[in-house]
């Protein structure tokens, strides 16, 4: 029975529903409905979604103000008990769902569904142990190098396991690249929701969150699961290094002041991610410039554009983001790009959510949960295909399979709709190599706006040298007050500059050479104990999604520390012959995708030409090989 009041509240949320009915994105309310109601029906094909357009239908609007105008009609009966509505679907009106989204059976998709639906204030993948159960009287601790997205992750596992343990950051506040990037309209070009840990949404304000949004995100997230007090600042790992005797490592920390600490623990979870040291350019004469040089990692806020010649070195995604800022203050920008990148037209990159939609986000009882299920489900499973070489295609720099041409035509035609007819500009911004070869760039037009400004000149080839004044161009010099760069990080240098030395003092990054590879990008052989989170092989390109990978690595690390709880051994070394087996499967299988394949430079690519930074099989397969740690494939001592 239902009480006079809860049927009056019922009744003033439908009509806050409809009011806000311009807000709802027809795919999750679909999905809600179908969940609430458990009617498979509401899945009809007529309501069936782009998915390049998620989380919007794609839909006319005619038939999109149907399919709300049918959920609302179909909800309302339901809304009294809103509060009490099952979290997550059943398997098999998961699995409806799941085909009715993306359009056909997909064993991939099938077998991501679970995890990739997360109800609202749920944290599925929360540790179901403490180490008090397994091993009361350990000793056991833990230190995580890192507090940015990847480092607080891991920090919070810990505590959940009841692991004691420090978190050591170099700098004075949590948040990694979104602490030190701060260059004008720095933003992720990740949809906001889900660029978050999935068990801790968000109200965003932007479709794609903004650099100080998401440091807020990130200092919020550490505050409230008490990370903070964990936290020791100001401290740069220098070195680690294990000691047999003992089954512990020895940190290294060296401060601002140049005095250094020491700090012992049985576990190291490296998390200093791959883009956090600047990659300067070799040009000749840079230092001999009189003006400031500023990489866009390390922005100079005091700098005034006004009035000044401006030249950019880089069009990666930093400098798309900062240039168009630039443009509008400075008398004239100069911008160097050694290769044009491929643009996704992406309308609202830079627009607010809607008041409505927030509105719908926050008070209708797991809509949030289905419209990230929208969001992310697709994407994780993404288009590898296209980013795949068919060896009979033939593959060229033009495209390497008939998958990949459509993808090529798809972008090059945003890019062409902009050009118009300046023939010039669109030789200038369509690339001379294969799409995904090199990271796929969000755009909302802005950047070829930009290009098109009288005080903008676009160069499609690189600085020969620099000198007092400027930068030389052939024969041709370019005066300039200002240089800055968007040359990206030294994303391939993993762990620099902090030495790792193992058993029997082996250094890793002689190991390592210049091709970093670790066992699912966390663990390595002669190294027991230390794991990494983003490392070697974890970034995504065209499917997979960077936080969800981070979470699978922080559900792995986690594994192998219940391992040595449970077992009371104090110490767990991955197997060579495991490594070796994997390595060369990702090294094979990296050869098989476009950045592998093509000769573009990237920073996907090291200096031998190979990719130590993508992973290049299906994104299920890292989940279900992260998903419990096998102790055949390691040695515990």
């Amino acid at each position: 029975m239902h009480t006079t009041l809860e049927r009056h509240y019922a009744q003033l949320l439908e009509d806050d529903l409809r009011a806000h009915h311009d807000g709802f994105q027809s795919p999750a309310l679909i999905m809600l409905t179908a969940h609430i109601t458990e009617d498979a029906s509401v899945l009809r094909d007529e309501w069936r979604p782009s998915i390049p357009a998620l989380p919007i239908s794609g839909l006319s609007p005619e038939v999109e103000a149907e399919a709300v105008n049918y959920c609302i009609d179909r909800l309302a009966p339901y809304l009294e008990d809103q509060a009490h509505w099952a979290a997550k679907p059943t398997e098999q009106m998961r699995l409806a769902m799941t085909k009715w989204l993306l359009s056909a059976e997909n064993d991939d998709a099938y077998a991501l569904s679970e995890v990739s639906f997360v109800p609202n204030d749920t944290d599925p993948r929360q540790p179901g142990w403490s180490l008090d159960q397994l091993q009361p009287d350990t000793k056991l601790n833990a230190i995580v190098i890192g507090a940015g997205f990847s480092g607080l992750l891991a920090g919070l596992r810990l505590k959940q396991a009841g692991v004691p343990f420090k978190i050591i950051e170099k700098s004075h506040d949590v948040g990694g690249t979104w602490w030190e990037n701060t260059y004008p309209d720095c933003r992720t070009d990740v949809r906001s929701h889900i660029y978050t840990y999935s068990f801790t949404q968000h109200d965003w304000e932007t479709h794609f969150g903004r650099q100080e949004k998401i440091h807020e995100y990130l200092h919020k997230f550490a505050a409230d699961n008490g990370l903070l007090e964990h936290m020791v600042f100001g401290k740069e790992v220098t070195a680690t290094v294990w000691n047999e005797e003992s089954s512990t490592w020895m940190l290294t920390t060296r401060q601002s002041d140049g005095s250094e600490e020491n700090f012992e623990s049985n576990i190291v979870v490296s998390a200093v991610g791959q883009l956090n040291r600047p990659s300067i350019p070799n040009l000749p004469g840079l230092d001999s410039f009189t003006g400031p040089v500023v990489h866009s990692a390390r922005w100079d806020h005091e700098l005034d554009f006004a009035g000044k010649k401006v030249v950019v070195i880089g069009t990666g995604a930093s400098a798309l983001q900062f240039a168009p800022a630039v443009a509008k203050v400075a008398e004239k920008l100069t911008i160097f790009q050694r290769s044009a990148p491929w643009l996704r037209k992406t309308p609202v990159l830079r627009q607010n959510i809607e008041d409505h939609e927030r509105w719908l986000l926050l008070n209708l009882n797991q809509y949030r949960a289905f419209y990230r299920y929208s969001l992310f489900l697709p994407r994780v499973v993404g288009n590898l295909a296209a980013a795949t070489v068919d060896p009979d295609y033939p593959p060229t720099e033009f495209a390497v399979s008939a998958a990949n041409e459509r993808l090529r035509a798809d972008l090059t035609s945003y890019l062409e709709e902009q050009a118009g007819d300046d023939e010039e500009l669109r030789k200038a911004i369509i690339p001379n190599y294969p799409p995904a070869a090199k990271r796929i760039i969000c755009d909302d037009g802005t950047w070829v706006k930009t290009l098109k400004r009288d005080n903008v000149r676009l160069v499609s080839q690189g600085v020969n040298r620099v000198d007092e004044t400027g930068v030389w161009l052939g024969d041709e010099h370019i005066d300039a007050d200002i240089i800055l760069l968007g040359t990206g990080f030294k994303a391939s240098d993993f762990l620099l500059p902090m030495s790792v030395s193992g058993i029997d003092g082996k250094d890793l990054h002689e190991t390592w050479g210049i091709d970093a590879s670790a066992y699912m990008g966390t663990s390595l052989p002669g190294y027991p104990n230390f794991f990494c989170m983003y490392g070697p092989n974890t970034n995504t390109v065209i499917h997979g999604n960077l936080v969800f990978f981070l979470e699978c690595q922080a559900n792995y690390i986690v594994e192998a520390v219940k391992t040595l709880a449970e077992t009371g051994k104090k110490s767990l070394d991955l197997r060579s012959d495991v490594f070796e087996v994997y390595d060369q499967r990702v090294v094979a299988e990296s050869a098989k995708r476009t950045w592998g394949w093509s000769k573009t430079h990237s920073w996907y690519m090291n200096a031998e030409g190979r990719s130590t930074i993508m992973w290049p099989l299906p994104a299920r397969e890292y989940y279900e090989g992260t998903l419990t740690l096998n102790t055949d494939e390691y040695e515990l001592r």
